[in-house]
């Protein structure tokens, strides 16, 4: 099995962990790209899966997972549309947060520490979001989560483009500033849209979507045409 695990990003976001559910910590960027993941994601689960915004629990019946899950940000309302989630990250004390957060809650998610390539089983939807950019081999880990995706499933990825954007915004601006924490993010290993697009074409995964998240003062994070700053992909088996 090969390892996408880089040890000091794992250790750098489980130094994170106590702070990931603070709105206005260190994990804010994360609380503010997360309504408009959340909408994305329903937006595609709708689509491929033939329900309604009418519908509560799209994921009702179907198996979930979250690759590098953090401390269940995104977990959380997954498991709330009524998807069977499995939350996996690298850092041991992310997953510890993210157990605790969820149990006065009564959701019943399946979080563990590890390696995607080395679980069991397929699922009906993947996703990851922000993490390929952090993996020590990204085509060995879209590898691992293609073969976790069953037939009829659906992928939904996230990850920053890199392009002099992205640098000046997350790196120049946003660790500078301490806005991010320092040592979040690293240029050279961000992923440019066509990039991914073929990764994922070599797994016999085909895009059916692709989205940016882009930035302004007056709409904040929000969904976008332009992809020069973060993207997120839809991919389904080819």
């Amino acid at each position: 099995m090969t390892t996408t695990i880089a040890p000091d990003e794992a250790a750098h976001f489980g130094a994170m962990a106590a702070d990931w559910w603070n709105p206005h910590g260190s994990s804010k960027p994360l609380h503010q790209l997360n309504p408009v993941r959340l909408a994305y994601i329903r937006q595609q689960i709708d689509r491929h899966f033939g329900t309604s915004l009418a519908n509560r629990t799209p994921l009702s019946g179907k198996t979930v997972l979250d690759a590098g899950c953090g401390a269940g940000l995104l977990c959380e309302p997954l498991a709330r549309l009524g998807g069977n989630v499995t939350g996996l990250d690298a850092a041991p004390e992310n997953i510890a947060v993210a157990k605790a957060h969820a149990a006065p809650q009564s959701l019943a998610i399946d979080y563990r520490c590890g390696e995607v390539a080395a679980l069991d089983g397929q699922f009906d939807l993947v996703t990851s979001m922000e993490v390929i950019e952090h993996v020590t081999d990204p085509d060995a880990f879209i590898t691992a989560l293609a073969a976790r995706l069953a037939p009829h499933g659906l992928m939904i990825l996230s990850t920053p483009n890199r392009t002099a954007l992205s640098r000046l915004m997350m790196i120049d601006i946003g660790e500078g500033l301490g806005q991010i924490p320092k040592g979040t993010h690293h240029w050279d290993q961000f992923i440019a849209p066509d990039e991914l697009g073929q990764l994922l074409a070599t797994h016999q995964m085909q895009v059916i979507d692709r989205h940016g998240i882009a930035w302004s003062p007056a709409k904040g994070f929000h969904l976008s045409d332009r992809l020069d700053l973060n993207y997120l992909v839809t991919a389904i088996r080819a």
